[in-house]
Order: structure tokens, then C-alpha cells, then sequence
């Protein structure tokens, strides 16, 4: 198999007014197209904070990835610019997050959340994306045009569970497609 994802000596601080904090300090693997990872460990060990590495999504300050190497399909992300990391991040790797309730914005409709994506990673216009995400709420009775409204514990429920379907849809398809490029979407999870 060929190695999609390897982690090399990725070592994250935060650097706050009681002292540093070395979130990741020399985490370092291997993962193959095809396999699944899990990171498991006790609360506070720095598994959310590894897979937000390697997405480049720390917030700096006070964060910053102060050495490693992240390899990903053939390149190090951690030293490609902005918008490359921008093509790659949520289109060809992706975090499930530890808590995705709190990942859905109550300011914007659940159907502008799923055209977002489907807008800047499939590059779908505006009224195909809006078919789409239509399709993809429909069975959790989640209205994609609804104006934005407080999210009760129940419609957030339904909401995630219909995107975590389409995910799940996206990768298998996307994994097929991919697989003849030598290349598949890749998940950390946290």
C-alpha cells in the first residue's frame, strides 16, 4: 500500500502568559491509503490539538507548530501557502470533530453550511449546490432554506446526523473516484 498520511516529530506549543504549553510535542505516524485512524487517549492529551495541526488550523498566537513535518499525498501542508492548504483542507482531508453540535453556526441556515462546501470544494454554482443540499437534509426533516433560528438539541441531532450520512456518501464515492488517481480522502478524528 502506499502511505498517504505521515506525521513526522510534529511537536505544537502554546505560548501563554503562565508559561508554554507543549500540546503535541513529538507525535509521529504513518498511515496508509485505505486505512482508517483513530487517536484515543485521556481528555486533554492532544489529540484534537494533533489532527488541527494538521489541518493547520491552530489559532497563532497562542498556538503555533513549532516543528515537524506534515506529508500528505506527496507534499508537506505544513509549508504549502494559504490557499493551497485552503484546496486541500475539507476537499481531500478532513477532522470529524470531538464535538460537532457546537461545529454548526446558529447565524446561518443549515443549507448554507452543506452550499458552502459544496460551493468552494466541488465547485458547484450556487443553484446546484442549493439541489444538493436539499437532497442531502431531506431525510432528517431538516429544511435546508429555513431562515437561521435557535438549534434545539434535537434539530442539531437531526442536522448531524444527515450530514454525517452524506459524508459517509461523499467518501465512498469520492474514495472510488480517487482511488484510480492514487489518492482517497484521508479523516483524522479526534
Amino acid at each position: 500500500m502506499t502511505t498517504l498520511l505521515q506525521v513526522k516529530d510534529l511537536r505544537t506549543h502554546f505560548f501563554t502568559e503562565e508559561g508554554v504549553v507543549r500540546a503535541v510535542n513529538g507525535v509521529s505516524y504513518e498511515l496508509d491509503e485505505g486505512e482508517t485512524l483513530g487517536l484515543v487517549g485521556e481528555s486533554g492529551c492532544g489529540k484534537s490539538v494533533s489532527a488541527l495541526s494538521i489541518l493547520r488550523l491552530i489559532p497563532n498566537p497562542p498556538g503555533r507548530i513549532v516543528a515537524g513535518e506534515v506529508w500528505f499525498d506527496g507534499q508537506d501542508i505544513l509549508k504549502v501557502d494559504e490557499d493551497e492548504i485552503r484546496h486541500i483542507r475539507g476537499n481531500r482531508i478532513a477532522m470529524v470533530f470531538q464535538e460537532p453540535m457546537t461545529s454548526l453556526n446558529p447565524v446561518l441556515t443549515i443549507g448554507r453550511q452543506i452550499t458552502e462546501a459544496l460551493e468552494l470544494h466541488l465547485k458547484m454554482d450556487k443553484s446546484a449546490a442549493n439541489k444538493r443540499a436539499t437532497v442531502l437534509v431531506t431525510p432528517s426533516s431538516c429544511s435546508p432554506t429555513n431562515r437561521p433560528q435557535p438549534l434545539t438539541s434535537r434539530f442539531k441531532r437531526r442536522s448531524w446526523r444527515s450530514w454525517q450520512g452524506s459524508v459517509r456518501n461523499w467518501a465512498r464515492q469520492s474514495s472510488s473516484l480517487r482511488t484510480t488517481s492514487g489518492s482517497s480522502p484521508v479523516t483524522p478524528t479526534a
